[in-house]
């Protein structure tokens, strides 16, 4: 990243249990300056003004109102994506959104629109891509450590969240399920690693019709499952490259890897791609062996709103910063994919593509 002539402000909508890192990481990178808060309940909003008090406590309306945030960060439940990033883009503030972009692809398509239109920017988690660890990786493709990609693995398996979560039911309802959940992980690191997605073939099923929570304070509740809950399938990419992929909430225990990249000259094991280090292994034929790789790039720690930071520096240097909205929407089009592959029978072709985004190259803090 470059220099910057002053911070941009920022405006928060959301303060849920995902905002802590946010707050934490955003008041200290030096593009930004957080200014406001807001949440449905404004006790939330409340505690955050108590901890940072240069962050003010107001309504959505009136942080969106003001003119003197530059963007709106968005880290509400899925189902107010949409709303809330659109919100932003008629008040004239760029908008940055936790993933998923939106619940559905085609909102997604009419938010880059409408900021087209306005010459807005938007952006999306996730931005551990740009940590440490998948930068590693990146540099090692590019270098061609492992030649020309020809296949990948990505493997998200777990048993859900009602044994641990304190109120986990969203992630049953429509814009949930382990796809829209841990899929954007998982596919991004491909997008930036790969490239863009040619077509997608998928089945997809619902397994537990029903859960049972077990975390406080809902020990007892029931939830009724409509979304499904174990997705596998092929992606091809627009390189020739075809992934392996499985995002599943049905699976007790695997012993598999999270992301591996195949190339004609050798093997990359991928750290996992929902955290910003390593570790980075290699295997080649002249080493025979896996070897590890040392990760000395930035941003190794929880580094969630270095996103938001690079689309800062991006709008004040008029560069593309590289979590954005067409990556976002392009993933999007990929994870919908497997459902409709999977009831209609047929393969998938995408309708859009994307940049692979360009490396993080350095960044003060």
């Amino acid at each position: 990243m470059g220099g910057t002539m002053s911070a941009t402000r920022v405006g928060v909508v959301g303060c849920g249990t995902i905002s802590q890192i946010y707050f934490q990481n955003m008041t200290t990178f030096g593009p930004l300056e957080v200014v406001a808060c807001a949440d449905l309940d404004p006790e939330r909003s409340a505690a955050v003004q108590t901890q940072y008090p240069a962050i003010r406590a107001m309504t959505t309306d009136e942080l969106l109102a003001d003119p003197s945030i530059d963007i709106v960060v968005n880290l509400t439940q899925p189902g107010y994506h949409h709303e809330v990033m659109k919100a932003g883009i008629a008040s004239g503030k760029h908008v940055y959104g936790e993933k998923p972009l939106c619940v559905s692809f085609e909102q997604s398509v009419e938010l880059l629109s409408l900021a087209d239109r306005a010459g807005l920017r938007v952006g999306c988690a996730p931005d551990t891509f740009l940590g440490a660890g998948i930068q590693t990786c990146r540099q090692l493709i590019d270098e061609g450590v492992i030649g020309e990609p020809i296949a990948a693995t990505a493997f998200m398996t777990n048993h859900g969240h009602e044994a641990w979560h304190p109120d986990p039911t969203f992630y049953y309802k429509k814009g949930g399920g382990p796809m829209l959940d841990m899929g954007p992980y998982y596919l991004t690191a491909l997008v930036n690693l790969m490239g863009p997605v040619k077509s997608v073939s998928g089945s997809t099923r619902i397994t537990f019709p029903e859960r049972t929570i077990t975390s406080q304070p809902l020990d007892g509740t029931k939830i009724d499952v409509e979304v499904a809950t174990h997705a596998a399938g092929t992606v091809n990419f627009a390189n020739g490259a075809i992934a392996t992929v499985v995002t599943t909430f049905d699976v007790w225990a695997a012993n598999l890897p999270r992301v591996e990249i195949y190339g004609t000259e050798g093997s990359l094991s991928v750290p996992d791609p929902n955290t910003f280090g390593g570790p980075v292994r290699v295997w080649t034929p002249k080493s025979a062996e896996w070897e590890e790789v040392a990760v000395t790039k930035p941003f190794s720690e929880n580094s969630r709103g270095l996103g938001v930071a690079d689309m800062a520096d991006g709008i004040a240097n008029n560069r593309p910063h590289s979590a954005s909205g067409a990556l976002a929407s392009h993933v999007l089009e990929v994870m919908h994919a497997f459902e409709r592959s999977s009831v209609s029978g047929s393969r998938v072709e995408m309708t859009t593509s994307c940049e692979r985004p360009e490396m993080l190259l350095s960044w003060s803090g």
